[in-house]
């Protein structure tokens, strides 16, 4: 696995709108305070031409124009590392444009983005051996003041942090809006994660204070809504992957953001069918955004572990991963180990 350079102190960073760009509100003055922050931090900041675009159809600009700025400001010198600057809804056009070639030939670099940006993250593990962040956006840094997740998230790009542990609370509705567009989170709800054990034990982590479960292997992962796109592409390279880390094992991530429950099972399924979970060592399930919806008897989680508990790992859910923040950042492609007592997890990053 290739593991990029951290941060620099007052290195440059790098913005690219390969998804949607930050040309409404209230993303563009959320954005533009997180580059002043970043530049108050002491950082250069190099802006890609496609940043506040808007004229593209669920991305930014055409997915010729989002392919080539990705490409472009990855190879680049002129930035230390990228962040995506919002998620949206067609990036998966783009990646039909990446020079994956000049990627795989250039300096390793850190690329950071969620939700549709899984499309980025996800192929750079799987397609390039580059480990990747599967974190906030840039705009959400221009909340005033950071959430701890994000003063995490940072001290991770600069190397100081390689532990990062889950959140008490949690935002279930937003208070951000286009005349408040630099709120910081709504935390109004509790964590409460729900663990499956291997010998089908089932319990909430608040009620078993003293319980404990632990997994290690090589970190992969993302939104289901994306992930499901690129199976049986010609991006999809989860079978070469899978084998050359067998002997680490894998833990997915995964979280969903317009998926209902119905359409979560479906996208399991699909993954599982499609051989995705081999040499499997455990899943960590973010909050879906339709949190707490039941369809046909059909709730969050059984979507999800009927069909996996046949694979005998452990299975932690309602976790910080992705849309419903806080959100841990995972470290994609990143050797990791997994500790779990009580409600209490903490994800620790191996750089081998």
């Amino acid at each position: 696995m290739r593991y990029p350079k951290f941060l620099p102190k007052n290195g440059t960073i790098g913005f690219v709108a390969p998804s949607f760009g930050c040309n409404t509100e209230p993303y563009k003055s959320a954005f533009d305070n997180a580059l002043k922050k970043f530049k108050d931090l002491g950082h250069g900041l190099d802006l890609g031409p496609n940043c506040y675009e808007g004229k593209g159809i669920g991305i930014s600009n055409t997915p010729q124009a989002c392919g080539k700025e990705l490409t472009d400001y990855y190879c680049s010198e002129d930035n230390d590392v990228l962040l995506s600057v919002g998620g949206g809804e067609l990036m998966c056009e783009t990646m039909s444009h990446v020079d994956f070639d000049a990627i795989k030939a250039a300096e390793p670099k850190w690329l950071m983005g969620y939700s549709d940006n899984t499309n980025m993250t996800f192929l750079l593990t799987t397609l390039c051996d580059t480990a990747s962040i599967y974190a906030n956006c840039a705009q959400t840094f221009g909340m005033e003041p950071w959430d701890k997740s994000l003063t995490d998230t940072y001290e991770l790009l600069l190397g100081e942090k390689s532990n990062i542990s889950g959140y008490p609370l949690w935002e279930k509705e937003s208070l951000k809006d286009k005349e408040h567009p630099l709120v910081p989170l709504n935390l109004t709800e509790e964590r409460n994660s729900r663990v499956l054990l291997p010998d089908g034990t089932n319990y909430w982590g608040k009620e078993e204070p003293q319980a404990t479960v632990s997994m290690e292997g090589r970190l992969v992962g993302g939104c289901m809504d994306c992930l499901v796109n690129i199976l049986g592409t010609r991006f999809d390279g989860v079978k070469d992957f899978n084998e050359r880390y067998k002997e680490d094992g894998i833990i997915w991530f995964m979280e969903s953001c317009e998926l209902n429950v119905m359409s979560i099972r479906r996208a399991i399924w699909q993954m599982k069918e499609a051989g995705w979970f081999s040499h499997v060592k455990g899943f960590l399930i973010g909050r879906p955004m339709l949190f707490g919806q039941e369809i046909m008897g059909l709730n969050q989680y059984h979507a999800v572990v009927d069909l996996l508990r046949e694979y005998q790992v452990p299975i932690i859910m309602d976790l910080d991963i992705g849309h419903l923040e806080p959100m841990m950042p995972m470290v994609s492609g990143a050797y990791a180990k997994v500790n779990m007592k009580g409600n209490d997890i903490t994800i620790s990053y191996e750089w081998k």
